[in-house]
């Protein structure tokens, strides 16, 4: 029996590196940024400071739209008292993050292939998170 995904703060704060200010401060702002190589103009994420297509260090953070597909997803039932979703996203940008999915109801209408929108959600640190609710 598949449990729906309740409006909760997330308990896990994420690990801040050097550079990473720029995405969790616009993610407090409601916007997801990506990198994009201002050389061969692919963008990618995780955010790092090198192009890991080209190697160029002409790379600037851009607002992507917050829209993918799901590419892979799986549901840990038994990790703590609320189940959740871990999942791939595809975004239309083209890199693939790995996100939650929430704000769905029940787990199992989640599928392989279907379209998501980015929401943003706080940990109990008060970071604020992107991830991904049916579109």
């Amino acid at each position: 029996m598949a449990t729906p995904y309740k409006d909760r703060a997330i308990t896990s704060e994420p690990a801040l590196n050097v550079g990473d200010e720029p995405y969790f401060n616009a993610a407090a702002e409601g916007k997801l940024l990506v990198k994009k190589c201002g050389d061969c103009g692919k963008f990618h994420h995780y955010p790092r400071g090198i192009c890991p297509f080209c190697g160029s260090s002409n790379v600037d953070w851009t607002e992507a739209r917050g829209t993918g597909t799901i590419y892979s997803a799986t549901v840990t039932r038994r990790a703590g008292p609320v189940p959740f979703m871990l999942a791939y996203v595809t975004l239309d940008e083209g890199p693939t993050m790995m996100t939650n999915i929430v704000d769905c109801g029940d787990f199992d209408d989640v599928k392989i292939g279907q379209r998501v929108t980015v929401t943003f959600k706080k940990t109990e640190g008060g970071v604020t998170m992107p991830m991904f609710k049916p579109a």
